[in-house]
């Protein structure tokens, strides 16, 4: 067996690696994770499909609602939603005939926090918040992309 048969067998990755923070229990995110995050967040669907499903909250959308609300044909939309699924995003749960998707938070708390990590040099210059579905104040004064 070559190099290139142990590698096809070994399951994706998860960009998220559960474990511990000074603050407690929390999701992290190392370098190769961030890169997966922001490279299926790097395209114009995606992005608009993600921030529809953080703004659905904790219910999520089945794929038909996100279809018609993004105006994207059925096709393109199964790609996207993979994309988005492999990232370690999104999560996908089975409800009688629909498929309904979720933003995943603790995924894009970990990324946001990769991402600040060593804001400011360590100086606190931010305030520390973690983004979930009950975060609707924000989303009230900012509605665009």
């Amino acid at each position: 067996m070559d190099s290139t048969d142990s590698e096809a067998a070994d399951p994706p990755r998860s960009p998220v690696v559960r474990g511990s923070h000074p603050l407690g229990p929390a999701a992290l995110m190392d370098g190769v994770g961030a890169v997966a995050a922001l490279g299926a967040l790097a395209q114009e669907h995606r992005l608009a499909l993600f921030r529809l499903l953080v703004q659905a909250g904790p219910d999520g959308m089945a794929a038909g609602a996100i279809a018609e609300a993004l105006g994207v044909p059925n096709s393109s939309l199964s790609f996207h939603l993979a994309q988005l699924s492999r990232a370690g995003l999104i999560s996908q749960e089975r409800q009688h005939r629909s498929l309904i998707y979720r933003a995943d938070y603790p995924a894009m708390n970990a990324l946001v926090g990769y991402l600040l990590e060593n804001c400011c040099g360590g100086a606190g210059c931010m305030p520390e918040a973690a983004c979930g579905p009950a975060d609707a104040a924000l989303s009230r004064q900012r509605k665009s992309a």
